[in-house]
C-alpha cells in the first residue's frame, strides 16, 4: 500500500497547479467572447477594450519574478491557493461594476492570480519528481493546459449565448476560487525537500549579470515582436474578426481559433526535433517569418473557405511554439546559476507582447473607424477597419525574425572568436 502511494502521490500533487494552469487560460481567453457584451456594459470603443484586455498582460508579466520569488520561499500550497482564489475574486470585481478603471483593476489582477499558473507547475513537478522525468512532465503540463484554451472557448461561447454573460462569469469565477481551496486542503510539498530551499532560492543578485546582456534583450524583444498571432489574434481578436470576415456565429469561431492552440500541442516537440538539427536561432527565423506569411494570406482571403482557415490557423499555432525554442536559446547565453532568473525575464517580456498588441490593435482600429454607430451609441467597425489593424500583426512578426537572424550570425561568431 505504501509502495503504490508513494508511486501515484506525485502525479496527484501534480494534478491540482495543473488544474489551475489549464484554468486560467479560459480566463485570459474570456473577453474575447464576451467582446460586444463587455463594450456594452462599460460604454467604450475598441481602443478601452483592447487596454481592457491588455491589463491581463501587464499583471502576468509583472507578477512572474515575484512569483518565482514567493514559490521559493513558501509553499506552492500556499501561493496556488491565495492566487487562484485572488483570480476569483477579481473575476466577481468585474462583473459587478459598471466603472471601467475599476475593471481595468480586475483585469490587472487577474493576470496576476494567473502567473502562477506555469510556475506553480514547475515548481510541484521539480519537487515530486526527479530531474529525469522534469522534462517530460513539463511536456505534460503544457499539452494538458492547452486544452483549456482549445476546449475552453467553444463550451463558454455557448454557454454566453444561452445564459448571461454575468452568469456565465460568475461560474468561472465560482471555478477559480474551489480550485484554490482544494489545492491549499491537499497539496503538499515533500519533506526531503525542505533541506534544499536555501540553495535553490531565486536570487535577485542575478539581474545584474541578465540586464547587462545586450544578447538577452534583444531576444525578449524579438520574442515580444512575433508574440503577436498568439496573444493578440487567438486570445482576444481573432474571434471578433471572423465573426466579422466571414458571418460566423460566436462559438464557430471559437472553434476555428482554438486550431492555433491544436497547432501548439504538434508544434512543441515538432520544433524541438527542427531546433536540434537546424539549430535554435534559423527554427526561431522561420518561424517568424511563416508566421508573417500565413497571417498575410488569412488577412487577405475574403472567401470562406473552412478546410484553408482550418490550416492557415493550425499551422500558426505550430510555429507559435518557436517561443520554447526562445526559451533554450537564452538558456545558452547565461550561467547554469542564472537559468530561473533568465526563463522568467524571457516570459515577462513574451507575455508584454500582449499588452503590446492589444493596445496598439485597439488604438489603430479607432483610427480607422468610419464612423458607424450602433443604435446604443457604441461603434461598429467595419473588415476593411479590422485588418487594417491586425496588419500590425506580420508586421511586427518579420521585424521579429530579421532580429533573431542577425542575433544568431552574432552569437555564431561570438563563439568563433572565442575558441
Amino acid at each position: 500500500m505504501l509502495t503504490l502511494k508513494s508511486k501515484y502521490m506525485p502525479f496527484v500533487m501534480w494534478l491540482f497547479p495543473l488544474s489551475f494552469f489549464t484554468y486560467q487560460f479560459i480566463l485570459r481567453l474570456w473577453p474575447g467572447l464576451m467582446m460586444q457584451q463587455i463594450m456594452g456594459q462599460f460604454s467604450i470603443d475598441a481602443s478601452h477594450f483592447g487596454l481592457l484586455a491588455a491589463f491581463y498582460y501587464y499583471g502576468y508579466s509583472s507578477m512572474q519574478i515575484p512569483v518565482a520569488i514567493l514559490l521559493d520561499r513558501f509553499s506552492p500550497r500556499y501561493v496556488v491557493c491565495a492566487f487562484a482564489v485572488l483570480c476569483g475574486l477579481a473575476t466577481l470585481m468585474f462583473i459587478y461594476t459598471n466603472n471601467f478603471y475599476i475593471a481595468v483593476l480586475s483585469r490587472f489582477l487577474i493576470g496576476a492570480g494567473s502567473a502562477v499558473g506555469f510556475l506553480g507547475v514547475s515548481k510541484v513537478i521539480s519537487e515530486w519528481f526527479s530531474t529525469t522525468h522534469y522534462a517530460r512532465m513539463l511536456g505534460y503540463s503544457f499539452t494538458v493546459g492547452l486544452m483549456g484554451a482549445i476546449y475552453g472557448g467553444k463550451p463558454v461561447s455557448i454557454l454566453i449565448e444561452t445564459h448571461s454573460w454575468q452568469t456565465v462569469a460568475i461560474t468561472l469565477a465560482g471555478i477559480s476560487i474551489a480550485i484554490g481551496f482544494a489545492t491549499f486542503f491537499i497539496l503538499r510539498s515533500p519533506t526531503a525537500t525542505q533541506s534544499s530551499i536555501q540553495e535553490n532560492q531565486f536570487k535577485l543578485a542575478n539581474f545584474k549579470a541578465l540586464l547587462s546582456s545586450p544578447i538577452i534583450w534583444c531576444l525578449a524583444c524579438a520574442n515580444l515582436l512575433m508574440v503577436g498571432s498568439l496573444e493578440g489574434f487567438a486570445d482576444v481578436w481573432g474571434i471578433p474578426y471572423l465573426m466579422q470576415a466571414y458571418n460566423l456565429n460566436k462559438s464557430d469561431a471559437a472553434g476555428l481559433v482554438s486550431l492555433v492552440f491544436f497547432g501548439m500541442l504538434f508544434g512543441g516537440p515538432l520544433l524541438a526535433l527542427c531546433s536540434k538539427k537546424f539549430g535554435n536561432y534559423p527554427v526561431i527565423t522561420v518561424c517568424g517569418l511563416g508566421m508573417a506569411l500565413a497571417f498575410s494570406i488569412l488577412l487577405s482571403n475574403h472567401a470562406y473557405n473552412w478546410l484553408l482557415l482550418s490550416c492557415l490557423l493550425f499551422a500558426i499555432g505550430v510555429m507559435c511554439c518557436y517561443q520554447v525554442i526562445v526559451f533554450a536559446a537564452g538558456a545558452d547565453l547565461v550561467a547554469p546559476q542564472n537559468l530561473g532568473v533568465t526563463v522568467a525575464f524571457l516570459n515577462c517580456i513574451n507575455v508584454l507582447g500582449g499588452s503590446f498588441f492589444h493596445t496598439t490593435i485597439g488604438k489603430i482600429m479607432d483610427l480607422f473607424w468610419t464612423g458607424t454607430l450602433r443604435g446604443d451609441g457604441l461603434k461598429i467597425y467595419d473588415l476593411g477597419t479590422y485588418k487594417y489593424a491586425l496588419s500590425i500583426i506580420p508586421l511586427c512578426a518579420v521585424v521579429g525574425a530579421a532580429m533573431i537572424c542577425l542575433l544568431g550570425v552574432a552569437v555564431k561568431r561570438k563563439h568563433v572568436s572565442q575558441m
